[in-house]
């Protein structure tokens, strides 16, 4: 399944606002069309997505279709709404967040893991971006019209982000992203014992075909179906049916350290999305099983935190480099494990 640019709508659909749009993948079978959005829209249910096409908001091929209508290979979908899509309603909103270091160019904030970095389908409030807005007046925007934002992670994980106050730090900085020369450094937890000390993931990560919520490795002649993606990691502490690991990332596709990790064979612990909340190390005996379910409680999220961050400051170039302490929650599973390896005799 392909991104694409859709057709200006017909004339009868001038006052609706375009929510979603794609192509349908060659191989797909013939499939209900309200069945087959429920694969690809986030926060979907059955019900709103009948109702989305009883009022006439879906449209293939530029024709406005019933929730029975069969999805075909090549199909151009749209599904459009009379509201315009909630992440363009920015509010600023009183939300208390942490920063590490501000300047009048710059900030670098330590994200808490459940805050949305910027409104998304199912996230309109809430979010970074609220608070940021809230507090700044004329953050610049960057190339997807976020303001101030000049990278992002994803809303279960916790850390590090740096802030463009200006638009002259906004191009510092994305540049920097942009030519590798910016330093992530993220701490994680992976399911399996990692054979190598350290070693390097080079695959390139697009949408999954079957999945949209994930993203997927493509190599080979498939290799042009992502883009490039490269991450570094090292092993820090070996934890019997998990490893504590440092990845460091050369690029920055979404979910890239979650998908590359799975790739090799080593999901991100409590990873539900990609399926690390399942037990997939370990033995069969339910006090195992227990534990590791007291672990998913103690740490309900991915193991995943943006420890440090690392860059040129966009007024006189000096390298800054920034750390934040392994939160709470994570480091209370490293230590539950910690002692779980140390009393028991691990295959």
């Amino acid at each position: 399944m392909e991104d694409f640019t859709p057709e200006l709508p017909e004339e009868d659909d001038n006052d609706l606002y375009e929510h979603y749009a794609f192509a349908v993948e060659k191989g797909q079978n013939p499939l209900r069309i309200d069945k087959y959005l429920m694969n690809f829209v986030e926060n979907a249910t059955r019900n709103k997505i009948q109702a989305a096409a009883k009022n006439g908001s879906i449209f293939v091929n530029g024709l406005v279709v019933k929730s029975n209508y069969k999805v075909k290979p090549f199909d151009k979908i749209r599904v459009l709404f009379t509201h315009p899509p909630h992440e363009n309603l920015l509010v600023g909103e009183a939300i208390d967040i942490d920063v590490v270091y501000e300047d009048d160019t710059l900030l670098v904030v330590n994200k808490p893991a459940g805050m949305v970095v910027h409104p998304g389908h199912g996230n309109y409030s809430g979010t970074l971006i609220n608070a940021l807005i809230y507090r700044f007046d004329n953050l610049p925007n960057n190339s997807s019209e976020r303001p101030g934002l000049v990278h992002r992670i994803d809303k279960d994980t916790s850390g590090l982000l740096v802030i463009a106050k200006t638009e002259q730090a906004m191009a510092h900085l994305s540049l920097q992203f942009a030519e590798k020369t910016s330093e992530r450094e993220y701490v994680a937890i992976v399911w399996g014992n990692i054979e190598e000390d350290e070693g390097t993931v080079e695959g390139h990560i697009g949408r999954h075909p079957k999945n949209r919520l994930q993203n997927t490795v493509f190599l080979g002649d498939e290799a042009d179906k992502g883009k490039p993606a490269v991450t570094h990691y090292k092993v820090l502490e070996r934890l019997g049916y998990v490893t504590l690991v440092s990845c460091k990332l050369e690029t920055g596709r979404t979910h890239q350290i979650r998908v590359h990790m799975k790739h090799i064979g080593h999901t991100l612990f409590n990873d539900e999305r990609y399926g690390g909340e399942k037990v997939l190390k370990g033995t069969t005996f339910t006090k195992y099983k227990q534990f590791v379910d007291n672990c998913f409680k103690i740490l309900p999220r991915q193991a995943l935190h943006a420890k440090t961050l690392g860059f040129k400051h966009p007024k006189n170039n000096e390298f800054m480099r920034f750390d934040t302490p392994i939160p709470n929650d994570m480091q209370n599973c490293i230590e539950k494990w910690q002692n779980y390896s140390k009393h028991q005799e691990i295959e």
